[in-house]
């Protein structure tokens, strides 16, 4: 057996599951060279919610983080990209995609990871073909990694997944990542899984897990003698409760066995000591918990930790407390209904959201969201099993309302359109990276532009600049900043 390898998250889905993706770029500066010497896989640092807490609440460019932590890690950079969805909520037009990716990987993604929320493979084409592509064009390898959105119940076993797994290795990607991202997968399980795949594909394989049930280092254990290739874990301060399994924990277990990682565990102390104080800071910072309960009960509603604590919130605003368990019972129940939709982003937002309105209204399906209808009409992509036609009937969408075909066909390119936009509001001279975090977050996007612009100004001696100020520096910044210095 060749040895384990680990890929690390702690600057990424460690921040992202226990503090609300609220890490800043300056406090990951100091370890940067410490991480880079470990000897990881590869490091998780960008894509899932980083791009949107960038610009939403840390008031730092994405791109130029990325470009930051380019210039610091020779350890490949791994993104997790939501493939037609890129790192939004809805699909985005082709073109869009593959901008998107080409720029990421330009700038510095050494891996992608790639998934859809419902695990349709046409929902993926568009960006690992992207993905694939960019290989040709940066002075570093990239990696480009399939993702089966592992879950439970109805049809999906790993038999399926299996299968799956054939058709993104014959999409041309150059692994396959099960990615867990509720914690759903019991250990004589992930043995079985890892199994079926190796017997599918002769693809690495790597898994993707969450301790939100208790399973993870046990999962990882048996997936381990099932052959799994690598491994994602959190150092210690970032893993366990709704992250992933220790690295420490991990690499100690392995010491000394055939699977023996050849990391230096010692090496990880002083950076997960620093990477404690970073946590305790961003918890006073931002007024954030910082820990969550494990749960096994998971494995029954699937919700992922960090939606339901948004849900139970809704229920609290409306003084229905105390229909916390129906909304447990619920959510499994809308579920089937909607064709048993993996839950992750997108999916978990909108399923959750359906049932906590059943719950709120007394009645199923009274009022019923414009996601919900999208999703079970199929502009979403094709639900693991057909939706059911009563449900279809409650809710009047008829016949020719349901897409069939692959969603994004339906969307028209949308690169000049952002482009035009951006420009009718005062941004002709915005850059392509611009542009894009347009596209996903345009309020979000255009505010940030603004504080930016407004920092820029600060620093040329223009600390009290008005809207008028903002404008003419966006339209002709040479001019301007003449103009302000003279």
């Amino acid at each position: 057996m060749a040895k384990v390898r680990i890929t690390e998250t702690v600057l990424r889905d460690g921040h992202q599951s226990l503090l609300a993706t609220r890490m800043r770029l300056s406090q990951m500066m100091p370890q940067l060279k410490a991480l880079d010497e470990i000897g990881y896989k590869s490091i998780e640092a960008w894509g899932g919610a980083t791009f949107d807490s960038c610009l939403r609440f840390l008031g730092e460019d994405p791109w130029e983080r990325l470009d930051i932590l380019k210039a610091n890690l020779k350890t490949p950079i791994q993104m997790l990209l939501r493939g037609q969805n890129i790192l939004g909520y809805n699909h985005y037009a082709d073109d869009v995609v593959r901008a998107f990716v080409r720029k990421a990987a330009e700038h510095g993604i050494g891996v992608f990871r790639i998934f859809d929320a419902l695990n349709d493979p046409r929902n993926l084409k568009t960006a690992i073909d992207a993905a694939i592509e960019s290989k040709k064009h940066v002075d570093h390898e990239v990696e480009v990694q399939g993702c089966l959105v592992y879950t439970i119940g109805g049809p999906h076993n790993t038999k399926e997944f299996a299968k799956l797994a054939k058709v993104l290795e014959d999409m041309g990607v150059d692994s396959i990542c099960i990615k867990d991202m509720s914690g759903l997968l019991k250990p004589y399980t992930a043995y079985e899984l890892v199994k079926d795949l190796k017997a599918e594909t002769k693809l690495p394989i790597q898994l993707h897990t969450h301790y939100t049930s208790g399973f993870g280092s046990m999962a990882y254990l048996k997936a381990i003698e099932a052959g799994v290739d690598v491994i994602d874990c959190a150092l210690s301060p970032f893993s366990l409760d709704t992250s992933q399994p220790c690295t420490e924990t991990m690499v100690a277990s392995l010491e000394g066995t055939e699977y023996d990682t050849g990391l230096d565990r010692k090496a990880m102390t002083p950076i997960a000591k620093y990477f404690l104080g970073v946590k305790q800071e961003i918890i006073k910072e931002f007024g954030l918990k910082g820990y969550f309960d494990v749960n096994p009960n998971v494995i029954d509603f699937q919700i992922p930790g960090g939606m339901l604590s948004n849900l139970v919130n809704q229920l609290k605003e409306q003084g229905m407390e105390d229909k916390y368990q129906d909304l447990l019972d619920e959510m499994p129940r809308v579920r089937a209904d909607a064709g048993y939709p993996p839950l992750v982003t997108p999916s978990s937002q909108i399923v959750g959201t359906m049932a906590t309105m059943n719950v709120m209204t007394g009645e199923r399906y009274k009022m019923v969201p414009n996601e919900f209808k999208d999703l079970v009409r199929g502009k979403f992509g094709r639900t693991p099993v057909p939706v059911k036609q009563e449900l279809l009937d409650k809710l009047k969408i008829k016949p020719e309302d349901v897409i069939t075909d692959r969603p994004a066909d339906h969307i028209p390119a949308g690169m000049d359109a952002f482009r035009a936009e951006l420009a009718a509001k005062g941004y002709p001279n915005a850059t392509e990276e611009d542009v894009l975090s347009y596209a996903l977050f345009p309020q979000v996007a255009e505010e940030f532009f603004k504080q930016r612009t407004v920092k820029k100004l600060a620093e040329l001696g223009r600390p009290n600049a008005t809207d008028e100020d903002v404008l003419l520096y966006n339209l002709n910044p040479e001019i301007a900043e003449k103009f302000f210095k003279g």
